[in-house]
C-alpha cells in the first residue's frame, strides 16, 4: 500500500536570508554561500538518520526508527526552481506560490523543531492527511452527494482525460512524493516526506525480477508519465529523472521525488578525463557541534558518480585505495550508516605486529575472503557438497551483527539489544582489535580507517576498544592503519579482493574456485533494497602505479647486479611493453564496464548554468513559448456529469487488448507533431525513454561514451536491437535528438503501447495510494468493486489490483470493516480466474482463518463470515473441491481447537457438518482420500483429541456420523476411537514429560465423550456388539487402569452408565456387570480409600475446585458413581445377586456418603422381604428450584421426536456432550449420575393421568454438570422448524414466548418466534444471508 516503511532521511536546502521564502530551494540567495549543502544525503544514505547527536541520542534514534517519513531537502530537482521575490512567475504561467502549493498541497509550513516533527509524524501515522478526499470519492461511488474534491482528483489521474491537469489545484498527485512539511531552521529548509522501502534503483540492482512481467513495467512507466503530465501541465520540468529518484512502495507503486541528488556537473561533449568527485566546502550534520563528521566522509562523492574517471585516476595512482573503494561501495548501493548494508572495507593486517612492507608477518591474504580465512577450505567444501542449495557463504560479507559489534561502543544500547543480543552484556563484546579480527568472519568497516572515536566507549561497563600495543593513541592507529591500506603491498593485491566482493568471483566457475558461492535469495521476485551486486564480470586490473613501481625496483636491482647497459635497454623495452599491455587491459576493462556510469539526461552543465544565470532564466524561456501553450485556465471546466456510471465507462476494458505494430508506428508518426513547450520538459521525456529501455535490458541504455556518440552522430547503442519491437518504437520516440519532435507525457499516456488494462488498474488503484486510514481504503475498494468495477475492468486487471487490496483485509478490522472485507473477497471470487483465486485469494483467506484467539477480536466477524457455507460453495465453484480441501478445509478444523472462539467454532462446526455429505465418503478406507470426509475431517478431528478440541469439534464427529449412517460409524469412526483409547492407555504407562501425560488424559476424555455422543446414532444391538461385546469394553478397560487421572475415570464411569441405560437392565446385567466384577472386588477390598490420585489439575497448574459430591477425589469414589446408578437401573436385589461384594460397597457408601437404600412395606418379587426399592437418597444433595424456562435453556440438547424416530442419515441428530471442553478439566468433563436431585422436566401444565408411551432421553443441569434425564411425556406436536441446525434459543421473561435461530431453506439464516401455549410459530424472518446467532437472551 501507499504507507511506506518507516525510516528517516535528511537533506537540507539553504535558507533564504532573513525572510522565509519557500520558493528559494536552490540556494541561489546571496546569503547561502557558506550554508550547509547536504543535498548529497540521498535516499540510500538516509537510513542512518540525520546524524543527530545530542543528549537525547538514544531516545531520538528510537523515535526516528519509528517515524514513517523522512526529511529530504537540498537542491530541488525542478529545473530553474529559483525565486527572487514573493511575486515571481516561475513557470511562465503561474506564480511560484501557486506552483508549490500544487506540488506540495499538504505540506505544513513552520519553524523546525522536534515538537513539530513529532506532530507531522503523528498526523501521518493517524492517516488523516487526505481522508476527506477518499471519503468524497467513496460518496461519489455510493451515489451520494459529494463536493469538488473527488472530481478534481479524478482529473489529476486522467478522468475523463489528462487535458485538465494544467490548472493548479490543492490536491496531491498520487505519483508525486508527498511533502508533509517545509520546516525552516537557521541554515536551511527541511522538507519532510515519507520514506519508501525501495527505489527503482534498488529493484534494478538487487531484485530485477520483482517487476514480474512486461505489464508491470508498463504500469510503472504509466505512473511516472501521469506524474510528469501533471508537472508539465504546471509548466514545471523535473530535470533529473533517474531510477534513484523513483521511490517505490512494497507493492511497487511509484512516487516521483522532486528532491534528490545533484546532476552531474561535467559536460559530456567535452568528455573530461578529470574526476567529478567535487569536494564540498562543509560536510557535517544538521546538529551544531556534531562530532561524527567522520562518518560522512563518503559524502564528498557527488550524487552522480563517474566511475570511468575514478578508475582511471586510481589506476594511475592519483586516487587512493580508500577513495576508490568508497566509489565501488556507492556503485554497489552500500550506505554508510545503514547497519544492514554498511560500506565495506578489507582487513589488510591482523594486528599481531606492526605492519612492515619488508616483512610478510601480520599481512592478510587479500586473494581470499575473510569468510574463507576464518572458516577454512575444508569446512567450506563440506558446506558446499552437503547443502541442498550448494553454497559456501551463508551470510553477507558484512553482516548487521558484525557492524554493530564493531561500533558497539558508539551505538545506543537499544540498537545493540536488537541487533546483537537482547540481553546487554558488555564483557561479551571483543575487547581489542586483535580479538575483534580473530572473532569475526566478516570484512572491515571504513570507520577503522578514518574515525578514532570508534574506540571510545560511551557505555558504562564497556571498556574502550583496545588498540594494538605498537601504537600509543587511536589517532596514531588510524594513521598507520590507513597507511597500510594505501601501501604498495596492498595496492598490488587489492584487485583480488575487489574481484571477490564486487567482481567476477561472485558467480560462475570463478566463484566456485574462490569458494565464494553465495546462498541465493529464497524468493527472487520479492523486492529488496539490499543485496550483493556484482559490478564486474571480468577480472579487475591491478593498480598500474603499484606494479610499475615494483617493476622499476626489480629493474634497478638487476642493473645493479649485472651492470650491463644492453640488459638495461632490453629491460626498459620489456617494461614499456608490459605497460602498454596493462594499458590495453585497463582500457578493455573500462569499455566492458561502461554501464557503471549510466546517464539518463544530458546538458546538465548547461542546466546548472541556466539556473545560475540571470540573463535568461526558465521563466523567460517559458514566456517565449507561452503563445504556443494552451490556456488551460481559460478553457478549464469541470466534468459536471461525473457519476458512478461514468467511472465504470472509463474503467471498462476492451475485450481485444492486443495492439498491432502498424498501429503503434502510426501513433509514433502522429506523436512527432505533439507540442513540447520546453527543452527541459523534453529532457524529462528522454529520461523516461532511458528508464523504459533499462527496465527491459537490465542495464542502462546510455553511458557517457555512447550518449556522446548518439548526440554527435545519431548512432544508437547496439543493445537497442534487444528491445521488444513495441518497446523499441516507444523508446525511439522518446529519445529523438530533436526535443521538439518528442511526444508529450499526455501523448505517451494515450499511446496504444499501454493496454486498457493498465489504464483501468491505474484508475482503480490511484485513490488507494492517498495518505488515509486503511479503513477508508477498504471502504472505497469494496464499494467500487460491488458496483461492478472488477467486472468492468475484466479478470486480468482485477488480478493486478488484488495485491494492492488484499493487505487491507489482513489487519484487525471492526465489524463494519469486516463487512467491507467480506464484500471485497466475494467480488474477487466472482471476477478472478481460478488460477488467480488459488494464488491470491486462498492465501489471504488462510491468513484470516489462521488468526489466533488473541487476534480474534479483530478477525472474528470476518472469520464467521468466511466460514459460512454459501461462501465456501463459491470457492468450490471457482477452484473446485480439491483445492478447497488442500488449503481451506484444514483451517476450518483449526478453528475447533487451540483455544477457539465460541462464534468461529460454531460457524466452523456448521460448515463441516453441512458440507460432509457433499464432500463424499470413500467406499473403503484405502480408497483415494482426496474427496474423503473420512480422511479430511474425521481423522484430523481425532488427531486434535487432547489439544484443546472444543465441544463443537466433538459435535462435528457425532453429527457427521449421524448423517452418514451406522455403517460409516462402525467401519470408520469406531476403529479410530478404539485405537486412540489404546494409545492413550499405553502412553499413561510410559515415563514422559508432564505435558505429554496431560495430553493423553485429555485425549482419553475426548474419546469417551465422542463415544457418548455416538450412542444416539447406533441401535441397541450395535451398541452391545461394538461397545460391550467387543472383547474388551473400552469403558471398563479405562476404569480398570490404576494410573489414570481421576477425572478420566469419572468420565468413563458416567459414560458407561449412559450406555447401560441405553441398552436396558437386562442387557446390562448380562454383558456389563460380569465385566465390572473385578473392579467392584478391587474397590471393596481396597485399603486406599483415603489415598488421592495424581491430580491432572495440578499438572496443568490449574487450581482444583472445592470437592463435592460431583467431583470425586480418589479412586474409591468410583463406588459412588457406579453402584447407586446400577441400583436404580437394575434394582437392588438384582445388583446384589450380580455383585458378591455388595455388602462392603454399601457399607462404604453409608460411611462416606451417608447413602443407603430405603425400603417400603411391600413384598418384593423374591418374597424375602415385602420391600419396594425407592430412588437413592443423598444427604448432601438438594433439590433445585423448578423453573421451566431455566430447565428449557439448560436442557438445550437433542431429543428425538416420534415423527423423526427413524435413524435416517439426514433426520438423525446425535447425542450431546459436555458444553465446553475448554473449562477446567474437572468442571469440563464431570457428569455424575446424581439423578435424585433434579425435578422432572414438565413440558405441559396438565400431564396425563396415565402413561403408556415411550421414554425420551434428554439432558438437564448446568453447563458444567449436564446430567441425563428422562421425559415421561407424549409428543403432542412435532414440527421441523429449521431445515438445518438450530444454533440459538432465546426465552422471554413470560416463559411462553421462544425465539429460535438457525439454518433455513437454501442454507440461509432464519429467526422464528414461537408461542408455547399454542405450540405454534407466530412469525418468522428469512432475510439473513448467513446463519444467525443470538448474542443475548431477551
Amino acid at each position: 500500500m501507499a504507507s511506506p516503511v518507516p525510516s528517516f532521511l535528511s537533506a537540507t536546502p539553504p535558507s533564504c536570508s532573513d525572510e522565509y521564502c519557500p520558493e528559494d530551494l536552490e540556494g541561489k540567495h546571496s546569503g547561502a554561500s557558506n550554508a550547509t549543502t547536504a543535498s548529497l544525503v540521498n535516499q540510500d544514505q538516509a537510513a542512518d538518520g540525520v546524524g543527530v547527536v545530542s543528549d537525547q541520542t538514544s531516545s531520538l534514534d528510537n523515535k526516528l526508527n519509528e517515524t514513517p517519513f523522512s526529511l529530504c531537502g537540498g537542491r530541488t530537482l525542478l529545473a530553474g526552481f529559483v525565486c527572487k521575490n514573493s511575486t515571481c512567475n516561475f513557470s511562465g504561467r503561474f506564480s511560484c506560490s501557486r506552483t508549490i502549493s500544487s506540488l506540495a498541497p499538504i505540506a505544513q509550513v513552520g519553524i523546525s523543531s522536534y515538537s513539530i516533527f513529532e506532530e507531522l509524524a503523528s498526523n501521518y501515522l493517524s492517516g488523516f492527511v487526505e481522508d476527506h478526499l477518499l471519503s468524497s470519492l467513496s460518496l461519489l461511488i455510493e451515489g451520494k452527494g459529494t463536493g469538488l474534491d473527488s472530481r478534481n482528483f479524478l482529473s489529476l489521474i486522467g478522468v475523463p482525460s489528462f487535458d485538465n491537469n494544467g490548472f493548479p489545484g490543492c490536491l496531491r498527485h498520487p505519483n508525486i512524493a508527498p511533502i508533509l512539511g517545509l520546516l525552516k531552521t537557521s541554515h536551511c529548509i527541511n522538507l519532510a516526506l515519507p520514506k519508501t522501502p525501495y527505489t527503482l534503483e534498488n529493484i534494478l540492482h538487487y531484485s530485477p525480477r520483482a517487476l514480474k512481467s512486461d505489464w508491470h513495467i508498463k504500469f510503472l512507466i504509466y505512473q511516472l508519465l501521469s506524474a510528469l503530465a501533471h508537472m508539465h501541465g504546471l509548466g514545471v520540468a523535473h530535470g533529473n529523472i533517474c531510477p534513484s529518484n523513483v521511490m517505490l512502495t512494497d507493492l511497487c507503486w511509484s512516487w516521483l521525488t522532486i528532491i534528490g541528488k545533484l546532476p552531474q556537473s561535467s559536460s559530456l561533449l567535452n568528455k573530461s578525463k578529470e574526476c567529478s568527485l567535487t569536494p564540498i566546502s562543509r560536510i557535517r550534520c544538521c546538529i551544531e557541534g556534531c562530532s561524527s563528521g567522520g562518518l560522512y566522509a563518503d559524502l564528498k562523492l557527488s550524487g552522480s558518480i563517474d566511475w570511468y574517471s575514478a578508475f582511471n585516476r586510481w589506476w594511475r595512482g592519483d586516487l587512493s585505495n580508500f577513495e576508490y573503494l568508497l566509489v565501488l561501495n556507492r556503485l554497489a548501493g552500500r550506505r554508510w550508516g545503514d547497519h544492514t548494508f554498511h560500506t565495506v572495507m578489507p582487513w589488510v593486517i591482523d594486528f599481531s605486529v606492526k605492519p612492515d612492507e619488508t616483512n610478510d608477518a601480520g599481512w592478510r591474504d587479500l586473494s581470499k575472503s575473510k569468510w574463507r580465512l576464518a572458516k577454512g577450505d575444508e569446512q567450506l567444501d563440506f558446506t558446499y557438497s552437503t547443502s541442498e542449495v550448494p553454497h559456501h557463504v551463508t551470510d553477507e560479507c558484512l553482516s548487521e551483527l558484525a557492524v554493530c559489534s564493531y561500533k558497539a561502543r558508539r551505538l545506543p544500547l537499544s540498537v545493540l539489544r536488537m541487533a546483537v543480543r537482547s540481553v546487554y552484556e558488555p564483557n561479551e563484546y571483543p575487547s581489542s582489535m586483535l580479538r575483534l579480527y580473530q572473532w569475526t568472519p566478516d570484512e572491515c568497516i571504513p570507520e577503522f580507517y578514518c574515525d578514532p572515536q570508534i574506540f571510545s566507549s560511551s557505555h558504562s561497563g564497556m571498556t574502550d576498544l583496545a588498540i594494538p600495543s605498537w601504537v600509543d593513541t587511536p589517532e596514531e592507529f588510524i594513521r598507520l592503519h590507513r597507511n597500510a591500506l594505501e601501501s604498495n603491498r596492498v595496492s598490488c593485491q587489492i584487485h583480488h579482493w575487489i574481484d571477490i566482493i564486487f567482481g567476477y568471483k561472485m558467480s560462475g566457475e570463478a566463484a566456485i574456485a574462490a569458494k565464494n558461492v553465495m546462498l541465493p535469495a529464497s524468493d527472487p521476485t520479492m523486492p529488496r533494497s539490499t543485496g550483493r551486486l556484482q559490478l564486474f564480470t571480468r577480472p579487475h586490473p591491478a593498480r598500474q602505479g603499484a606494479t610499475r613501481n615494483t617493476r622499476n625496483t626489480t629493474a634497478e636491482s638487476i642493473m645493479h647486479q649485472f651492470q650491463v647497459n644492453q640488459e638495461e635497454v632490453e629491460k626498459s623495452l620489456l617494461l614499456q611493453t608490459a605497460h602498454l599491455k596493462d594499458l590495453e587491459e585497463a582500457a578493455a576493462f573500462c569499455e566492458h564496464a561502461r554501464y557503471l556510469s549510466p546517464l539518463y539526461c544530458y546538458h546538465l552543465a548547461d542546466l546548472v548554468e541556466d539556473e545560475c544565470s540571470t540573463k535568461e532564466p526558465l521563466s523567460e524561456s517559458l514566456e517565449k513559448n507561452t503563445s504556443r501553450m494552451p490556456d488551460y485556465s481559460a478553457n478549464y471546466t469541470f466534468q459536471s456529469n461525473i457519476s458512478l456510471h461514468f467511472l465504470l465507462e472509463n474503467i471498462e476494458v476492451n475485450e481485444d487488448t492486443s495492439v498491432g505494430y502498424q498501429e503503434l508506428l502510426l501513433w509514433r508518426q502522429k506523436s512527432s507533431r505533439s507540442k513540447i513547450f520546453s527543452e527541459k520538459i523534453g529532457m524529462d521525456i528522454f529520461s523516461i525513454g532511458c528508464i523504459l529501455a533499462e527496465l527491459h535490458l537490465g542495464r542502462p541504455l546510455f553511458d557517457p561514451t555512447s550518449l556522446a556518440v548518439y548526440l554527435e552522430s545519431g548512432v544508437l547503442p547496439r543493445q537497442m536491437k534487444k528491445l521488444p519491437p513495441y518497446t523499441e518504437s516507444l523508446v525511439r520516440a522518446c529519445i529523438r535528438k530533436d526535443w521538439r519532435r518528442r511526444p508529450s507525457a499526455k501523448c505517451l499516456l494515450e499511446s496504444p503501447y499501454f493496454p486498457t488494462t493498465v489504464r483501468s488498474s491505474y484508475l482503480f488503484l490511484a485513490p488507494l495510494q492517498l495518505l488515509v486510514k486503511d479503513g477508508l481504503r477498504l471502504r472505497y475498494a469494496a464499494n467500487f468493486a460491488k458496483q461492478g468495477a472488477f467486472k468492468a475492468m475484466g479478470p486480468f486487471a482485477a488480478e493486478m489490483c488484488a495485491p494492492h487490496c488484499l493487505p487491507l483485509i489482513l489487519t484487525p478490522l471492526s465489524d463494519t470493516e469486516a463487512e467491507w472485507a467480506y464484500m471485497l473477497l466475494k467480488e474477487f471470487l466472482k471476477c478472478l480466474k481460478p488460477k488467480a483465486v488459488k494464488t491470491l485469494i486462498l492465501p489471504a483467506i488462510q491468513k484470516i482463518l489462521q488468526a489466533s484467539c488473541k487476534q480474534a477480536s479483530g478477525y472474528l466477524y470476518l472469520k464467521v463470515s468466511l466460514l459460512q457455507e454459501s461462501f465456501v460453495r463459491e470457492i468450490w465453484n471457482r477452484v473446485g473441491k480439491q483445492a478447497y480441501l488442500e488449503t481451506i478445509h484444514p483451517l476450518v478444523i483449526l478453528n475447533l481447537y487451540v483455544a477457539p472462539h465460541k462464534s468461529s467454532a460454531a460457524a466452523a462446526s456448521v460448515l463441516l457438518i453441512g458440507s460432509s455429505e457433499e464432500l463424499g465418503v470413500p467406499a473403503t478406507v484405502h480408497q483415494s482420500a482426496n474427496l474423503s470426509c473420512h480422511y479430511q475431517t474425521i481423522l484430523p478431528l481425532i488427531h486434535c483429541f487432547g489439544k484443546g478440541l472444543c465441544s463443537d469439534g466433538i459435535d462435528v464427529l457425532v453429527r457427521i456420523g449421524g448423517l452418514l449412517g451406522v455403517n460409516f460409524v462402525v467401519r470408520q469412526i469406531l476403529p479410530f476411537l478404539r485405537n486412540a483409547v489404546h494409545s492413550c492407555i499405553d502412553a499413561s504407562y510410559m515415563t514422559k514429560p508432564e505435558p505429554i501425560q496431560s495430553w493423553s488424559y485429555l485425549a482419553l476424555i475426548d474419546c469417551l465423550m465422542t463415544l457418548d455422543g455416538l450412542l444416539a446414532v447406533l441401535p441397541t444391538d450395535m451398541v452391545v456388539m461394538e461397545l460391550i461385546e467387543d472383547g474388551s469394553c473400552l469403558h471398563v478397560m479405562v476404569l480398570m487402569q490404576t494410573n489414570l487421572d481421576i477425572s478420566v475415570l469419572q468420565v468413563a464411569a458416567t459414560t458407561l452408565i449412559a450406555i447401560c441405560e441405553r441398552i436396558g437392565p437386562d442387557l446390562t446385567a448380562l454383558h456389563v456387570l460380569p465385566k465390572l466384577k473385578a473392579l467392584f472386588d478391587e474397590l471393596a477390598f481396597s485399603q486406599e480409600s483415603s489415598l488421592t490420585s495424581f491430580s491432572l489439575e495440578k499438572s496443568l497448574k490449574v487450581a482444583k475446585p472445592k470437592l463435592d459430591e460431583d467431583h470425586i477425589g480418589n479412586r474409591m469414589d468410583l463406588v459412588l458413581l457406579l453402584y447407586p446408578p446400577f441400583a436404580s437401573l437394575l434394582g437392588i436385589e438384582k445388583l446384589r445377586q450380580c455383585c458378591a461384594t455388595w455388602l462392603l460397597l454399601e457399607q462404604f457408601l453409608l460411611r462416606c456418603y451417608n447413602w443407603k437404600w430405603e425400603y417400603t412395606g411391600e413384598s418384593s418379587r423374591s418374597g424375602l422381604d415385602n420391600i419396594n426399592p425407592k430412588r437413592p437418597v443423598f444427604s448432601k444433595s438438594s433439590t433445585s428450584d423448578y423453573n421451566p424456562a431455566k430447565l428449557l435453556l439448560n436442557g438445550v440438547g437433542w431429543s428425538i421426536p416420534q415423527s423423526q424416530g427413524s435413524r435416517g442419515a439426514k433426520n438423525l441428530v446425535p447425542h450431546k456432550r459436555a458444553n465446553d471442553l475448554n473449562q477446567n478439566l474437572v468442571e469440563r468433563h464431570v457428569a455424575t449420575s446424581t439423578f435424585g436431585k433434579h425435578e422432572p422436566w414438565h413440558w405441559f401444565p396438565s400431564p396425563s393421568a396415565s402413561w403408556d408411551g415411550p421414554d425420551f432421553l434428554g439432558r438437564v443441569g448446568s453447563l458444567k454438570d449436564e446430567l441425563p434425564w428422562r421425559i415421561r411425556a407424549s409428543v403432542i406436536h412435532s414440527i421441523r422448524a429449521h431445515h438445518g441446525a438450530v444454533r440459538s434459543l432465546a426465552v422471554c421473561q413470560d416463559e411462553c414466548t421462544v425465539f429460535t435461530a438457525g439454518v433455513g431453506p437454501g442454507f440461509k439464516g432464519t429467526v422464528q418466534k414461537w408461542d408455547l401455549s399454542r405450540i405454534d410459530c407466530t412469525s418468522a424472518y428469512y432475510g439473513h444471508e448467513e446463519v444467525c446467532f443470538f448474542n443475548s437472551f431477551s
